[in-house]
Protein backbone atom coordinates (compact mmCIF):
# COMPACT_ATOMS: atom_id res chain seq x y z
CA UNK A 1 0.00 0.00 0.00
CA UNK A 2 1.53 3.38 -0.99
CA UNK A 3 2.23 5.76 1.85
CA UNK A 4 0.27 9.04 1.80
CA UNK A 5 2.19 12.24 2.19
CA UNK A 6 0.84 15.56 3.44
CA UNK A 7 0.99 18.42 0.99
CA UNK A 8 1.74 21.78 2.63
CA UNK A 9 -0.85 24.52 2.20
CA UNK A 10 1.65 26.56 0.16
CA UNK A 11 1.91 23.84 -2.51
CA UNK A 12 -1.29 24.93 -4.36
CA UNK A 13 0.01 28.51 -4.43
CA UNK A 14 3.38 27.38 -5.86
CA UNK A 15 1.59 25.23 -8.43
CA UNK A 16 -0.64 28.12 -9.50
CA UNK A 17 2.36 30.48 -9.78
CA UNK A 18 4.33 27.93 -11.81
CA UNK A 19 1.36 27.43 -14.12
CA UNK A 20 1.05 31.19 -14.68
CA UNK A 21 4.77 31.43 -15.56
CA UNK A 22 4.48 28.54 -18.04
CA UNK A 23 1.46 30.13 -19.73
CA UNK A 24 3.31 33.44 -20.07
CA UNK A 25 6.44 31.72 -21.43
CA UNK A 26 4.41 29.70 -23.94
CA UNK A 27 2.97 32.90 -25.36
CA UNK A 28 6.50 34.00 -26.37
CA UNK A 29 7.62 30.74 -28.08
CA UNK A 30 7.33 30.83 -31.89
CA UNK A 31 5.19 28.23 -33.54
CA UNK A 32 6.94 26.24 -36.32
CA UNK A 33 5.17 26.75 -39.58
CA UNK A 34 5.64 26.01 -43.25
CA UNK A 35 8.23 28.76 -43.67
CA UNK A 36 11.65 28.34 -42.06
CA UNK A 37 12.10 32.10 -42.04
CA UNK A 38 9.01 32.79 -39.95
CA UNK A 39 9.42 35.91 -37.87
CA UNK A 40 9.07 35.77 -34.12
CA UNK A 41 6.45 38.06 -32.64
CA UNK A 42 5.49 38.29 -29.01
CA UNK A 43 1.93 37.60 -28.03
CA UNK A 44 0.07 40.47 -26.35
CA UNK A 45 0.45 40.60 -22.58
CA UNK A 46 -2.34 38.89 -20.67
CA UNK A 47 -2.13 41.21 -17.66
CA UNK A 48 -1.86 40.33 -13.98
CA UNK A 49 -3.52 37.27 -12.60
CA UNK A 50 -6.52 37.80 -10.31
CA UNK A 51 -5.97 37.13 -6.58
CA UNK A 52 -6.43 33.53 -5.52
CA UNK A 53 -9.49 32.88 -3.31
CA UNK A 54 -7.27 31.26 -0.66
CA UNK A 55 -5.53 34.58 -0.11
CA UNK A 56 -8.65 36.71 0.23
CA UNK A 57 -9.46 38.06 3.67
CA UNK A 58 -12.52 36.46 5.31
CA UNK A 59 -15.67 38.52 5.19
CA UNK A 60 -16.47 40.45 8.34
CA UNK A 61 -19.29 39.18 10.55
CA UNK A 62 -22.38 41.26 9.78
CA UNK A 63 -25.52 40.91 11.87
CA UNK A 64 -28.89 42.61 12.08
CA UNK A 65 -30.15 42.75 15.67
CA UNK A 66 -33.83 43.61 16.26
CA UNK A 67 -34.89 44.08 19.90
CA UNK A 68 -38.42 44.71 21.20
CA UNK A 69 -39.94 45.26 24.66
CA UNK A 70 -36.62 45.32 26.54
CA UNK A 71 -37.91 47.90 29.00
CA UNK A 72 -35.36 50.41 27.75
CA UNK A 73 -36.45 52.63 24.83
CA UNK A 74 -32.84 53.25 23.70
CA UNK A 75 -32.15 49.49 23.59
CA UNK A 76 -35.22 48.69 21.48
CA UNK A 77 -34.81 48.97 17.74
CA UNK A 78 -33.23 47.55 14.64
CA UNK A 79 -29.42 47.70 14.65
CA UNK A 80 -26.64 46.65 12.27
CA UNK A 81 -23.49 45.12 13.80
CA UNK A 82 -20.34 44.82 11.68
CA UNK A 83 -17.45 43.00 13.33
CA UNK A 84 -14.65 44.03 11.03
CA UNK A 85 -11.60 46.13 11.75
CA UNK A 86 -12.80 48.41 13.25
CA UNK A 87 -16.20 47.27 14.56
CA UNK A 88 -19.07 49.39 13.33
CA UNK A 89 -22.67 49.67 12.30
CA UNK A 90 -25.54 51.25 14.18
CA UNK A 91 -25.38 48.92 17.20
CA UNK A 92 -25.02 51.05 20.38
CA UNK A 93 -22.20 48.85 21.78
CA UNK A 94 -20.52 47.61 18.58
CA UNK A 95 -16.97 47.21 19.95
CA UNK A 96 -17.95 45.28 23.07
CA UNK A 97 -20.55 43.21 21.17
CA UNK A 98 -17.94 42.15 18.60
CA UNK A 99 -15.47 41.38 21.40
CA UNK A 100 -18.09 39.09 23.02
CA UNK A 101 -18.77 37.31 19.72
CA UNK A 102 -15.01 36.79 19.26
CA UNK A 103 -14.78 35.28 22.78
CA UNK A 104 -17.63 32.88 22.03
CA UNK A 105 -16.04 31.83 18.73
CA UNK A 106 -12.67 31.20 20.39
CA UNK A 107 -14.42 29.07 23.03
CA UNK A 108 -16.10 27.06 20.27
CA UNK A 109 -19.59 28.13 21.36
CA UNK A 110 -22.48 28.93 19.03
CA UNK A 111 -24.64 31.50 20.82
CA UNK A 112 -27.22 31.36 18.04
CA UNK A 113 -28.15 27.71 18.43
CA UNK A 114 -31.57 27.12 20.01
CA UNK A 115 -32.17 25.52 23.38
CA UNK A 116 -32.05 21.74 22.77
CA UNK A 117 -35.47 20.13 22.51
CA UNK A 118 -36.41 18.33 25.73
CA UNK A 119 -34.04 20.49 27.82
CA UNK A 120 -35.24 20.90 31.43
CA UNK A 121 -35.64 24.63 32.12
CA UNK A 122 -36.74 26.58 35.16
CA UNK A 123 -40.04 28.31 34.70
CA UNK A 124 -38.69 31.71 35.74
CA UNK A 125 -40.12 34.41 33.50
CA UNK A 126 -37.46 36.95 32.56
CA UNK A 127 -39.74 39.53 30.98
CA UNK A 128 -41.42 40.30 27.65
CA UNK A 129 -38.26 41.19 25.69
CA UNK A 130 -37.73 39.50 22.33
CA UNK A 131 -34.95 39.71 19.78
CA UNK A 132 -34.11 38.36 16.37
CA UNK A 133 -30.57 38.17 15.01
CA UNK A 134 -29.95 37.55 11.30
CA UNK A 135 -26.89 37.77 9.08
CA UNK A 136 -23.51 36.06 8.94
CA UNK A 137 -21.27 34.94 11.82
CA UNK A 138 -18.07 32.90 11.42
CA UNK A 139 -18.98 32.31 7.75
CA UNK A 140 -22.38 30.79 8.63
CA UNK A 141 -25.83 32.21 8.08
CA UNK A 142 -27.66 33.18 11.26
CA UNK A 143 -31.41 33.45 11.88
CA UNK A 144 -31.99 33.18 15.63
CA UNK A 145 -34.84 34.28 17.87
CA UNK A 146 -34.42 35.10 21.55
CA UNK A 147 -36.85 35.60 24.43
CA UNK A 148 -36.80 35.51 28.21
CA UNK A 149 -39.78 33.17 28.62
CA UNK A 150 -37.94 30.67 30.90
CA UNK A 151 -34.58 30.08 32.56
CA UNK A 152 -32.96 28.47 29.51
CA UNK A 153 -33.98 31.28 27.17
CA UNK A 154 -32.94 33.92 29.72
CA UNK A 155 -29.49 32.26 30.05
CA UNK A 156 -29.18 32.19 26.27
CA UNK A 157 -30.03 35.92 26.12
CA UNK A 158 -27.63 36.81 28.95
CA UNK A 159 -24.82 34.81 27.31
CA UNK A 160 -25.07 37.09 24.28
CA UNK A 161 -24.83 40.39 26.16
CA UNK A 162 -23.89 43.05 24.99
CA UNK A 163 -25.01 41.91 21.52
CA UNK A 164 -28.45 41.79 23.17
CA UNK A 165 -29.15 44.52 25.74
CA UNK A 166 -29.58 44.36 29.48
CA UNK A 167 -33.34 44.23 30.04
CA UNK A 168 -35.64 45.69 32.65
CA UNK A 169 -38.61 43.64 33.71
Amino acid sequence: MPQRTRVPLRAPLRTATAAAVLVAAAALVPVAGPSASASVTAAPALGPLPPLPLLSAPAADTLRVRVERSGSPEADGDFRLECGAPPGGTHPAAASACRRLRQLAQAGENPFSPVPQGQMCTQLYGGPATARVTGTWQGHRVDARFSRINGCETDRWDNLRPVLPLTRV
